[in-house]
């Protein structure tokens, strides 16, 4: 997408303003986002207000990324047919953590993302229990890769199966996060919260605002309100 069609769709954009008593107009601060949750670095972001005539600092374009992610809305809810469910290592601020995602194999659209402090077990029945919460996955298969999700599934009455073909669109969508965060290091330096609200931002970001590919370059959320 070019610089200039991101900054005239974030203009056209009719949103509700999530900052108050901000100095810096709502389109600026939304393209300002746009602009780091498509890959650009929070350096690079401030660099090109700079070229439009916005003078902010690196922490006020932080701020901007942290609090719209505070304010975005849920995925679209769904009833899918199959959902790959996996985690892969991450570090925060030098930590191991587990970072947990569950994905429409149809629709693509990225459910949930969290990030725990071990893996096994209990963490993937409680990732698994935020689903049941925003969406009808009682008839859903999950796919799996590990005996220790059939454990999980099983304590909330979920149908699941290994699968290492299917399931392939999560590996797919833990390589583009992957990409995004080596983008600019080799792991989050922040708090495990930190990370979570910048996850939570790229899920509507991925979901709502990137297309994909695979959808012939719908996103996801287009796809699945079809």
């Amino acid at each position: 997408m070019q610089l200039a069609d991101l900054l005239r769709e974030t203009l056209d954009e009719d949103s509700q303003d999530v900052w108050e008593n901000e100095r810096t107009p709502t389109p600026v601060r939304r393209f300002g986002v746009r602009l780091h949750t498509a890959g650009l670095s929070i350096r690079e972001t401030v660099a090109i207000l700079d070229l439009l005539g916005v003078d902010r600092s690196h922490g006020a374009v932080w701020n901007w990324v942290h609090t719209l992610s505070e304010a975005q809305s849920d995925p679209p809810t769904a009833s899918p047919s199959r959902v790959a469910v996996d985690e892969k290592q991450i570090e925060i601020d030098g930590e191991k953590k587990w970072l947990y995602a569950a994905v429409d194999t149809e629709s693509k659209l990225l459910f949930e993302v969290d990030v725990f402090s071990r893996r096994g077990t209990d963490p993937a029945a409680a990732f698994l229990h935020r689903l049941t919460q925003k969406h009808d996955v009682a008839d859903s298969v999950f796919l799996v890769d590990a005996g220790g999700y059939l454990t999980a599934l099983s304590r909330h009455d979920l149908s699941g199966r290994l699968d290492y073909r299917i399931r392939n669109h999560i590996e797919k969508w833990f390589q583009t996060v992957t990409m995004r965060i080596d983008r600019f290091h080799s792991f989050w330096r922040g708090s495990q919260s930190s990370a979570k609200q910048w996850l939570r931002r790229f899920r509507h970001h991925y979901n709502h605002e990137r297309p994909n590919q695979a959808l012939d370059g719908k996103t996801p959320a287009e796809e699945i309100q079809n």
